[in-house]
C-alpha cells in the first residue's frame, strides 16, 4: 500500500440503517462487511443510522462504532447539524446513497464519497406512499448538481449508467461490485452440482412489495400443474409476508408453500443448496447480492431482466433472465432447470465458478 492508503483515516458512514436494524438489507450488509474490513485495518469508523425499538442508542459492529437517533423524521432532520458537529473528528465523509440522499456535500466540511447502491426513481412508488415516493424522486433529481464534486463507487454496471443517465460524470463513478459470506463449511463439504436435487425452487430476501413476489407463487402454480411434488420455499421475512401467504392460499398453492421467516446462515445455505433454481422477479436492485449467494450453492438463478440483476445473472450461463415480467414467462424459463438435464448440470457448475470471484476483501481494497 502507498503512504496515502494506510495512513489512519477517521471515517463517518451515514447509512439510514445499520445491519442489525429490522429492515436491514443487501445494502446494510455491504457496508458492514466493508467498514468492518476497513475498522480491521486500523481506520476509525463511525456510523450514524437510525434508531429502532430495542436497538441500543451506541453499539459496535465488528469494529465499527454504530450510533442510533431515531425516529426516522428525527434522524433526518437533525443529521446535518450533528455531522456539522463533527468535522473536527473526521476525515472523510462517505455517504450511502440507497435511500433518501443525505445532501452531504452541502453541509459535510469534509471531502464526500457517494457509495451509490442504486437508486429509486419511479420504482419508489411500488415501495411507499405516493407522498414519500414523490419526496424521493424529488431528491434524486438534485443529486448530480449537489455531488458534481464528489467521486461515487457505484456496486454495478447498471447503477453507474443509472447516474450517467441521471447527468454524473461518468469520470466521478467507479464501479466495485460486492463480495459475498462464503458458504458454511458443513454445507460447501457436501456440494455435488451434478446431484439430483428435490423439485424445490426458492425466493431469498426480503419480502416487500416492491419486490414482486407474487410472481414466483403465481409461476409456482402453473408449475405445479406439471410437477405435483413441486415444493416454494420463500425465504426472508418483511412486511408483505401476511400479502403473499393470502396469494398463496389464493393460488391453492400453501400447502406447498412454505414460508421460512429469518433462518441463520447454515439454515440459508442447506435450504438454496436443495434448491434447483432461486428466483428473483425484481424490477430493480443495486446489484442482487442473494444472486450470488444462490450460485454459491450451485444453484441457477432465474431473474427479471432489469438493472443490478443483469449485472449478476450471466444469462444462459448461471442463470436465466427474463424479459417479460409475466408468470408464464417465469415458469417457462424454470421449466428447462426443474427438468435436471445437462444444461441444468453445467449451468450449476457454471454459477459457482462465477460466485468465486466476489470477495469482501477485493471489495474493501
Amino acid at each position: 500500500m502507498s503512504d496515502a492508503s494506510s495512513a489512519r483515516l477517521r471515517v463517518l458512514v451515514l447509512n439510514e440503517r445499520d445491519l442489525e436494524h429490522p429492515r436491514a438489507g443487501g445494502a446494510e450488509i455491504h457496508v458492514s462487511r466493508i467498514f468492518s474490513r476497513l475498522a480491521a485495518r486500523g481506520h476509525e469508523i463511525r456510523q450514524l443510522s437510525t434508531g429502532f425499538r430495542g436497538g441500543a442508542a451506541t453499539t459496535d459492529q465488528a469494529g465499527v462504532r454504530v450510533e442510533r437517533r431515531g425516529p426516522l423524521p428525527a434522524y433526518y432532520a437533525t443529521l446535518p447539524t450533528r455531522v456539522r458537529g463533527l468535522r473536527g473528528e473526521v476525515d472523510v465523509v462517505v455517504e450511502c446513497l440507497n435511500k433518501l440522499p443525505f445532501f452531504t456535500p452541502l453541509y459535510a466540511g469534509r471531502p464526500v464519497l457517494a457509495l451509490c447502491h442504486h437508486l429509486f426513481g419511479e420504482v419508489a412508488y411500488d415501495q411507499v406512499a405516493w407522498p414519500i415516493a414523490a419526496t424521493v424522486v424529488a431528491a434524486e433529481r438534485g443529486i448530480p448538481r449537489i455531488y458534481r464534486d464528489c467521486p461515487f463507487v457505484a456496486i454495478s454496471e447498471s447503477t453507474r449508467q443509472d447516474l450517467i443517465a441521471r447527468g454524473v460524470s461518468p469520470e466521478q463513478i467507479r464501479v466495485s461490485p460486492p463480495g459475498i459470506d462464503p458458504p458454511t463449511e458443513s454445507v460447501r463439504a457436501g456440494l455435488d452440482p451434478d446431484a439430483p436435487r428435490p423439485p424445490r425452487l426458492a425466493y431469498l430476501g426480503r419480502l416487500e412489495a416492491y419486490k414482486r413476489i407474487e410472481l414466483f407463487l403465481e409461476a409456482g402454480a402453473e408449475l405445479a400443474r406439471r410437477w405435483p411434488d413441486l415444493e416454494l420455499l420463500v425465504i426472508g421475512r418483511g412486511d408483505a409476508r401476511p400479502a403473499l401467504e393470502a396469494r398463496a392460499s389464493e393460488l391453492g398453492i400453501a400447502e406447498r408453500t412454505r414460508f421460512t421467516g429469518f433462518v441463520d446462515d447454515a439454515e440459508r445455505d442447506r435450504l438454496l443448496a436443495s434448491a434447483r433454481a432461486c428466483v428473483f422477479p425484481s424490477p430493480k436492485e443495486g446489484f442482487g447480492l442473494t444472486v450470488i449467494e444462490a450460485n454459491a450453492l450451485a444453484t441457477p438463478v432465474v431473474a427479471c431482466d432489469a438493472p443490478g440483476l443483469r449485472d449478476s445473472v450471466r444469462d444462459g450461463e448461471t442463470g436465466r433472465l427474463v424479459a417479460e415480467s409475466t408468470p408464464a414467462a417465469f415458469a417457462h424459463a424454470l421449466q428447462a432447470l426443474l427438468e435436471e438435464g445437462p444444461d441444468t448440470h453445467a449451468m450449476r457448475r457454471a454459477a459457482l465458478a462465477w460466485s468465486n470471484g466476489f470477495e469482501w476483501d477485493r471489495a474493501a481494497d
